[in-house]
């Protein structure tokens, strides 16, 4: 019996943050698709930098423009945020990363 498999493609999803100090991080825009092709084009023109994880970007996607981040995310949103403000300190925020450049920077820190 021949089994046919195909290659499971997720949706590109895109997902805005903003964040205050103050209160969870918010979303601001949310999209899939061309909306999600949107969100990142204007991100890039306000030199905005992005950050690609899949799976994260899958579990806020459920989230609504203006909802809080569940507590659930806080760890993993909290750690985003540190690494970009940790390149920002450095003058390097610009651009696009991914979890590998989170980790990689992350095995760096603790040699």
């Amino acid at each position: 019996m021949k089994v046919h498999r195909q290659r499971f493609t997720p949706t590109p999803k895109a997902i805005a943050l903003q964040y205050d100090g103050m209160s969870p991080p918010r979303v601001t825009a949310t999209g899939a698709q061309e909306i999600a092709e949107r969100i990142v084009a204007i991100a890039r023109e306000h030199d905005v930098p992005l950050y690609e994880d899949p799976s994260l970007a899958g579990a806020l996607a459920h989230l609504e423009l203006g909802d809080e981040i569940p507590e659930l995310l806080y760890l993993a949103i909290a750690e985003v945020l540190a690494f970009i403000y940790g390149l920002q300190q450095e003058g390097q925020h610009k651009g696009e990363y991914t979890r590998e450049d989170l980790n990689q920077k992350r095995r760096h820190r603790y040699r």
